[in-house]
């Protein structure tokens, strides 16, 4: 049963966007590893800006 943990910053991902990773995350472990979809869980973490740091530094990009 595959687990798929998906992280991103909370800058606005729509559901849509949610929805396609979901789908083509699923799909991926489908083509590559063979698993069954049915059995195949995503979870997406939205993970506050600051919270998320780059090249040492915390990461304050604008949040819309």
């Amino acid at each position: 049963m595959p687990y798929i943990n998906i992280k991103v910053t909370d800058e606005r991902v729509t559901q849509e966007q949610k929805y396609q990773l979901i789908q083509g995350a699923t799909q991926l472990v489908v083509d590559i590893l063979n698993k069954d979809p049915k059995t195949t869980h995503v979870i997406i973490d939205e993970i506050p800006i600051e919270n998320w740091g780059v090249d040492g530094k915390q990461y304050l990009g604008t949040k819309k």
